[in-house]
């Protein structure tokens, strides 16, 4: 049952219940509340009644409603827990919808286990049912995926009609359906967080930078976005890739090959951030003659609502200049860090309706057409093979998006990928490249931290490394390292530099958590314990269980093919002429200063 507690009542002795299988329109739920709508002169306050009130107003009210959750629940039989998720979201939208008017807003869902009732239901009640997982999505054997997919498909377009904001907050040892609602939550903007319990610190610190207010006691939120880009005739416009929602606008300026959200030139977006990151795509007028050195203009028109309901306009325009092919200007404005970004979003577009195989032939196919257009060689010579600084590390990036845990969905289920997918959709630049090629630091007696390459052979009994997948931050200490630690040499005064050597990569990785949401969780291990699985899954495999030398290096046990490999292979593929025409991409990075 979906419990809805009148907050004007004290102590909330008077509830409306909502059966979990019956699924509500916005308007049979107004009816059932009996709330009107509010008039258009209200400028968005909401109208008087009984369950939104201010919480100087029901703090007492609340509290008591949380304290009072309980469940009858009898966990000693042989069914999972009943729980109607969809309906629980469905109506307190439906809430939203009566009460508000587009001025913003967030349902936050806390939540332990799968939906098991209702509509957005994950898997039966029936324990010997297994939850679904990728195997059982790629072939049609999720009996309820498809039928949940569309009523959370529904239920966003919902959610941006009323400017609202779904966030979840997933506590539990099991899926709890993250694959089901990644389209809403990504969609609207919010938040989604997989955590083992609501008492670790990642929950908690997570909730509490959400609710940071600002210099004059407002929450740091914006709500009911929307940008608009304006173009010359010469550019026409694809699409965006990022928690926004096309708005289905169409004009002169906008192609009809569709990228992501296409079909428009306005977007909205229920929430904006100073970290919010849309990647937008656009295609050359082919239909227009364009002379080189002539500037082409591409103009965004942000609007907003602050916390304090103030609404801001900004207008942006980046101004640029058409050069001819084969242009040396072209090598010299490559950003191969945006581009990778990019090419990781696109991956992720596509892997919703392929398999990840087809997405890494299809990663491997692009890099060809690229390194054959940009590269430098002498036809039937691959050791004449040549990239310029400007494209040097883009094979590399793509080397480790291939294997990244975004396109390889091995040993991960649907709930992960889809939390991982959807950080990657609305991150920045140094977000992302953090995300598919980690960084790598170096401690040692010798000096400061360095930088070092992301293989097998930077793991040294000498070394302390501080690795940082975005996701999780691991401190991998050498065995001699930890050895000496074991004995307690970082407690004895003579050994002061053995202890600063200790306390380096500790203070390091807290600063690397302290601003990132979700928190990372610190993994702290040594060289060849288990907790050390974590760095080596993302290390490169140039030793292996097959080479011939490994100078006493640590070696990986895997199948998979090397960095150096993977670059071997790219150096000998055929490099056809007949690869005269590649796809532009313009990144622009935009940023908003809120």
């Amino acid at each position: 049952m979906v419990y809805l507690h009148h907050l004007a009542s004290s102590p909330c002795s008077s509830l409306h219940l909502f059966h979990g299988n019956r699924h509500l329109s916005s308007n049979q739920i107004r009816q059932f509340l009996n709330i009107g709508r509010p008039h258009p002169l209200h400028h968005g306050h909401t109208p008087k009644q009984d369950f939104l009130l201010p919480f100087s107003e029901c703090e007492f009210s609340i509290t008591s409603a949380i304290e009072d959750i309980h469940s009858t629940f009898d966990f000693t039989s042989a069914t999972r827990p009943p729980r109607c998720t969809g309906v629980a979201i469905s109506v307190a939208l439906g809430l939203l919808e009566s009460c508000l008017v587009t001025t913003g807003a967030r349902i936050m869902l806390f939540t332990s286990g799968p939906a098991t009732i209702g509509p957005g239901i994950v898997v039966d009640s029936d324990l010997r049912q297994p939850i679904r997982t990728h195997h059982h999505i790629f072939n049609s054997q999720a009996r309820h995926h498809a039928n949940s997919c569309s009523f959370y498909d529904q239920l966003s377009k919902r959610l941006s009609d009323a400017s609202v904001v779904l966030d979840l907050f997933a506590c539990s040892l099991d899926q709890v359906g993250a694959a089901e609602l990644r389209q809403p939550v990504e969609q609207s903007g919010g938040f989604m967080i997989l955590s083992e319990s609501f008492e670790s610190d990642q929950f908690k610190k997570c909730l509490r930078h959400m609710f940071k207010p600002d210099d004059q006691g407002h929450l740091k939120m914006n709500f009911d976005a929307t940008i608009e880009i304006v173009t010359t005739k010469d550019v026409k416009i694809c699409g965006a890739l990022g928690p926004c929602v096309s708005m289905h606008r169409k004009n002169s300026l906008v192609s009809e090959t569709e990228v992501g959200q296409g079909g428009t030139s306005l977007w909205k977006l229920n929430t904006l951030s100073h970290k919010t990151c849309i990647a937008f795509f656009f295609q050359v007028n082919q239909q227009q003659i364009i002379q080189p050195g002539s500037a082409f203009l591409i103009q965004f028109i942000t609007r907003y609502r602050q916390g304090n309901m103030g609404c801001r306009k900004r207008v942006t325009t980046a101004a640029r200049r058409w050069v001819e092919n084969h242009s040396a200007d072209i090598a010299a404005g490559f950003d191969q860090e945006a581009a990778a970004a990019v090419m990781a979003r696109l991956a992720i577009l596509r892997a919703l309706a392929c398999h990840p195989r087809d997405v890494i032939r299809w990663l491997d196919d692009t890099l060809i057409r690229f390194t054959s257009k940009f590269g430098d060689y002498v036809a039937e010579d691959p050791s004449s093979f040549r990239l310029s600084s400007n494209f040097s590390l883009y094979p590399q990036f793509m080397f480790h998006l291939r294997r990244s845990q975004f396109i390889d969905v091995c040993n991960t289920t649907p709930d992960e990928t889809a939390f991982f997918r959807l950080m990657l959709n609305r991150e920045g630049v140094v977000g992302s490249l953090i995300m598919i090629q980690p960084t790598l630091f170096q401690y040692s007696f010798d000096g400061p931290p360095v930088p070092v390459l992301l293989d097998i052979r930077s793991v040294s009994p000498d070394f302390i490394l501080l690795f940082d997948s975005f996701f999780y931050v691991v401190i991998h200490h050498g065995s001699k390292i930890a050895q000496w630690r074991k004995l307690g040499y970082d407690k004895d005064p003579n050994h002061e530099n053995f202890r600063k050597l200790l306390e380096a990569p500790e203070l390091d990785a807290e600063q690397l958590v302290a601003d990132r949401v979700p928190v990372p969780r610190i993994i702290r291990c040594d060289q060849h314990s288990s907790q050390a699985r974590f760095l080596l899954a993302k290390l490169n495999p140039s030793v292996t269980q097959n080479s011939t030398y490994t100078d006493g290096s640590d070696i990986i046990f895997t199948d998979d093919m090397s960095l150096e490999v993977f670059l071997d292979q790219l150096q000998t593929c055929k490099l056809s002429d007949t690869f005269t025409v590649i796809r532009m991409v313009l990144s622009i990075r935009l940023v908003l200063k809120i």
